[in-house]
């Protein structure tokens, strides 16, 4: 990725060193949305419980997919874990080593391979089950993480259902994605900050049920749910016998 498409790193490194404080995410239908670049920079203490939760099923070496400005990378690098952040934003991968991670490295999610080692735990925060874009890539990505990945570990993801709305606008472009042979949640969409903008992609976010389907005959399956207030929920996602147990 160029620095003149990173927006969302341009996002975070100007937020670094005490600029701007918004971006934006444009959708494929017009709708723009105006995000907090601090909530990126949060602190463990500042998390909703939902989050607090996830960090106790996380367990051996992490690989932070998606990391941003690094928040769960460095709190679990805090705890004693073995952190691997990886982002497809160069301006994100420096702003994690600036804020003190050790490992991180730009690798898109699709070029995750076992050059990178193996790992007990996949993080996926920040509705980070979107980066698989769709169902089909979905499936072929979590067969490919199954590769990467211990015979007992877990993915850590949380997603966004799109259908705990009432908003009409919501609602239409959900109509439309299904107009058009996608899931309701399948959003095409950008980030935008001051004048620079990445390059159009989708971003998957499924309800529970859907989740579940998406995850059949992948060698994954859901072990739990843990929920929020509102419409965003984690879940932890195993391959090994038996339900996941929180790290020691």
């Amino acid at each position: 990725m160029k620095l003149e498409g990173d927006a969302f790193g341009q996002a975070l490194m100007s937020y670094l060193s005490g600029g701007d404080t918004q971006y934006v995410i444009e959708r494929d239908d017009g709708y723009l949305d105006i995000l907090e670049t601090g909530e990126y920079f949060t602190g463990y203490d500042d998390w909703p419980a939902h989050e607090k939760e996830a960090m106790k099923h996380v367990r051996g070496r992490v690989l932070d997919v998606g990391c941003g400005a690094g928040r769960h990378a460095l709190h679990l690098q805090g705890r004693g874990y073995d952190v691997l952040g990886t982002d497809i934003s160069p301006l994100a991968v420096e702003v994690c080593k600036a804020r003190g991670l050790k490992n991180a490295e730009i690798v898109p999610l699709e070029e995750i391979t076992p050059e990178l080692g193996t790992f007990d735990t996949v993080l996926m925060m920040g509705n980070n089950f979107g980066l698989f874009g769709g169902p089909k890539k979905a499936k072929t990505l979590l067969r490919r993480l199954g590769r990467v990945t211990s015979a007992d570990a877990v993915i850590v993801a949380s997603s966004n259902d799109v259908y705990r709305t009432s908003n009409p606008v919501h609602l239409r472009y959900q109509e439309w994605n299904r107009e058009r042979g996608r899931l309701s949640g399948q959003i095409r969409m950008r980030a935008r900050f001051r004048q620079y903008a990445t390059a159009w992609y989708d971003y998957l976010m499924v309800s529970e049920v859907e989740m579940k389907q998406i995850l059949e005959g992948t060698g994954w399956g859901v072990e739990r749910f843990i929920e929020s207030d509102g419409s965003t929920y984690v879940a932890v996602i195993g391959k090994g016998p038996g339900p996941s147990s929180p790290a020691p």
